[in-house]
C-alpha cells in the first residue's frame, strides 16, 4: 500500500486536473448516453438499427475528428486551447438532448457532442504524455482514465435517481446533465497550466511525408491492433438494450452502466501501473480473453444477473485495454508528433467503431441480440490471432524525442 500512495504522489498534478475534468464531463455525458437508447425506442420511436447507426455514427465522427485536432496541436505546440474548445462543445449540446423531438434532432445533438470529444481527445492525450514523467507514463493514463470513470458510473447513478423522482422525465434528466458540463470547462480553462514548450523548437507541419515516416512500423502495428479491438467492442448502447431484455424497470436500467464503469475505475490504474512493468503483449491477450468470456455470458441469455456478470467482465476488459493502448501510442510515437500520433490511431479506431456499431445493430434486428454478442466474441478471436501471429515489436521501452 504504501508503494502505491508513494506512486500516485509521483503523478503530476496536471494529471490530476485532467482526470477530474474528464470525470465532470462524464457525469453530464452518462446522465444522457444511459437513458438515450431507451429514449430513442420507447419515446422517439427508433428502430434498435437506427440505435446502432446513431452511437456509430457519433463514435466515429469523435474518434475521425481527433486526428485534424492531434495535428493542429503539434503544428501550434499548444493542445489546452483545443481541449477546452472541444470540452465547450461537448457542454453546449447536452440542451439539445432535452428539446429533441425526432431522433433527427438526437443526432445531431449526439454528432455536435462527439465533435466536441474528436477535437479535446487527441490533445488532451497528448497533454498527458507531454506532463507524465515516462516511467510513470502507464500509471498516468491509468490514473486519468480511473477518474474519468469515476464520472461515468456517477452520471448513470443520478440519471436513475432523478428518473425516480421525477416519473421517467428524461427531458429534465438531460436539462440537470448540463451542470457537470459546464463546471469541466471552468476547471480546465481555469485549473491547468500547459507546460511551456521550448523556445528552440521549431514549427513544424506533422503531415509533412518525411514527419509522418517517423511514426514507423511499431506505432502503425499499435494502430492496426486497436482497430480490431474497436471491431469486437461495439457501442456499448447494446448492453443497455440487453439489460432492458431482461425485464429490468427503464429507471433501473442505466444502473447497467454504473456496474461496467465502477469496475472500469477500479481496474484502469492498477493495471495502468502494471503495464509500466509487465509485457504489453500479455496484458493485450489477457484483455481479449476476458473479453470473449464476456460476449459469450451476454450472449446466453437476458436475465438480469447473467447480464450484470457480462458488463462486469466488459468493465474489467477496458480497464486492462484502454490505458494501454494509450500508453502504447505514446511509447511508439516522437513527443513532437504525439497528438498526430492519437490522430490517426482514432481516426482508424473511429472508422471500425461504426462498422462494428451498424453489423452489431443489423444482427440485433435481422437475427437477434445473441448474434451480435457472438459476432463481438469473433473478432476477439481474430485479434488473438493477430497477436500470436505477429509479435509486438518492442515499443514498451521507446520514448519519444523530448520526452
Amino acid at each position: 500500500m504504501k508503494t502505491s500512495d508513494t506512486s500516485l504522489l509521483k503523478i503530476p498534478a496536471g494529471i490530476w486536473v485532467l482526470g477530474f475534468v474528464s470525470m465532470l464531463m462524464d457525469i453530464s455525458s452518462e446522465m444522457i448516453h444511459s437513458l438515450l437508447p431507451l429514449f430513442m425506442v420507447s419515446t422517439l420511436g427508433a428502430s434498435a438499427l437506427a440505435v446502432g447507426l446513431i452511437e456509430g455514427a457519433a463514435e466515429a465522427t469523435a474518434l475521425i475528428v481527433k486526428v485534424f485536432s492531434g495535428t493542429l496541436s503539434d503544428y501550434l505546440g499548444k493542445r489546452k486551447g483545443l481541449a477546452a474548445f472541444g470540452y465547450a462543445l461537448g457542454a453546449l449540446s447536452k440542451p439539445l438532448f432535452a428539446l429533441a423531438p425526432t431522433v433527427g434532432l438526437v443526432l445531431a445533438a449526439r454528432l455536435l457532442d462527439r465533435v466536441g470529444k474528436g477535437i479535446r481527445g487527441a490533445p488532451r492525450d497528448a497533454l498527458v504524455a507531454d506532463i507524465a514523467p515516462a516511467h510513470l507514463r502507464g500509471a498516468a493514463f491509468g490514473l486519468r482514465q480511473s477518474i474519468d470513470t469515476v464520472g461515468a458510473f456517477l452520471g448513470p447513478l443520478l440519471a436513475v435517481a432523478l428518473m425516480l423522482l421525477w416519473a421517467n422525465d428524461f427531458r429534465a434528466v438531460f436539462w440537470v446533465a448540463v451542470i457537470p458540463g459546464v463546471m469541466a470547462v471552468a476547471l480546465l480553462v481555469f485549473g491547468l497550466r500547459e507546460p511551456e514548450r521550448h523556445s528552440t523548437e521549431k514549427r513544424i507541419n506533422p503531415i509533412r511525408r518525411d514527419n509522418l515516416k517517423r511514426l514507423g512500423a511499431p506505432y502503425w502495428w499499435v494502430v492496426g491492433i486497436g482497430a480490431v479491438f474497436t471491431l469486437a467492442r461495439f457501442s456499448e448502447a447494446f448492453l443497455v438494450l440487453r439489460a432492458q431484455q431482461g425485464g429490468i424497470p427503464i429507471a433501473f436500467v442505466p444502473l447497467v452502466m454504473v456496474a461496467m464503469n465502477v469496475v472500469y475505475a477500479l481496474t484502469a490504474y492498477p493495471f495502468g501501473k502494471l503495464s509500466d512493468r509487465v509485457s504489453h503483449t500479455g496484458l493485450l491477450a489477457g484483455g481479449l480473453i476476458v473479453l470473449v468470456v464476456a460476449d459469450l455470458v451476454l450472449a446466453s441469455s437476458a436475465q438480469w444477473w447473467v447480464v450484470l456478470s457480462g458488463v462486469a467482465l466488459w468493465g474489467i476488459h477496458m480497464g486492462i485495454t484502454q490505458g494501454l493502448l494509450a500508453t502504447m501510442v505514446a511509447n511508439a510515437s516522437p513527443a513532437d508528433l504525439r497528438g498526430t500520433a492519437y490522430g490517426f490511431f482514432n481516426l482508424v479506431s473511429g472508422l471500425a467503431m461504426l462498422v462494428a456499431s451498424v453489423v452489431a445493430g443489423v444482427l440485433w434486428d435481422q437475427v437477434g441480440a445473441s448474434a451480435t454478442f457472438y459476432a463481438g466474441g469473433a473478432f476477439c478471436l481474430l485479434a488473438l490471432a493477430g497477436l500470436a501471429r505477429q509479435p509486438m515489436p518492442q515499443t514498451e521501452r521507446k520514448v519519444g524525442r523530448g520526452s
